[in-house]
């Protein structure tokens, strides 16, 4: 019989961040003693969760709170700039109301079909999931048979749970991903075979 190996990995989204509501993007604002509140809080709430690895975004947002969890739990932490949020173009900073008063032809159609549309001299949204989901696979694979920690953001969790499992990539705006939300996968290998990918639990 085939050996089967599998792999643990955990995606958090960053907390609420400073400046309320807005579309950040590419925008490395830091996290507001609420979201740190908020990530620590879904961290305990884990109870006694190992990890061997844990990877970040490049943003402060996400690096500075895997940073503070790396030294505290003396665990390695990789940063990969392929994990950084999607660029929001004409959006970056705005409040998601003006935005949507601003530009309502564009929001409606990044909203109704994102797979397509894209914001507004932003990054194209075909090549925002390419990027994340080669490195999902790639961390995958380096990390094979091991626990591991993804400290990311909304759009970037998004992508990976429809790449995953399999599900057309206009459905993201159908998924809820809150601050400091947790999604966990567990992934299996099997030599000569693609990788199957189960989802465990989202919250």
């Amino acid at each position: 019989m085939a050996k089967v190996t599998s792999t643990h990995i955990d995606l958090l989204r960053h907390g609420a961040c400073e400046g309320g509501e807005i579309f950040r993007g590419s925008t490395d604002v830091a996290l507001s003693e609420l979201g740190w509140q908020q990530m620590r809080d879904k961290v305990l709430s884990m109870g006694e969760v190992y990890w061997d690895n844990i990877v970040s975004s490049p943003l402060q947002r996400c690096q500075r709170f895997a940073e503070t969890l790396s030294a505290e739990r003396a665990t390695p932490l990789a940063i990969r700039d392929n994990l950084r949020e999607m660029h929001f173009g004409d959006w970056e900073g705005l409040a998601h109301d003006i935005a949507r008063q601003r530009f309502p032809q564009e929001w409606s159609d990044f909203w109704e079909s994102p797979a397509e549309a894209s914001p507004p001299n932003g990054e194209a949204m075909p090549d925002f999931c390419q990027r994340v989901t080669a490195e999902l696979d790639a961390i995958a694979a380096q990390h094979q048979g091991q626990s591991v920690l993804l400290v990311v953001h909304g759009a970037v969790i998004r992508v990976m749970i429809c790449h995953w499992l399999g599900m057309p990539m206009g459905a993201m705006t159908r998924l809820s991903v809150p601050y400091a939300g947790l999604t966990r996968f567990t992934v299996y290998h099997q030599d000569g075979k693609a990788p199957w990918v189960q989802l465990g639990s989202h919250y």
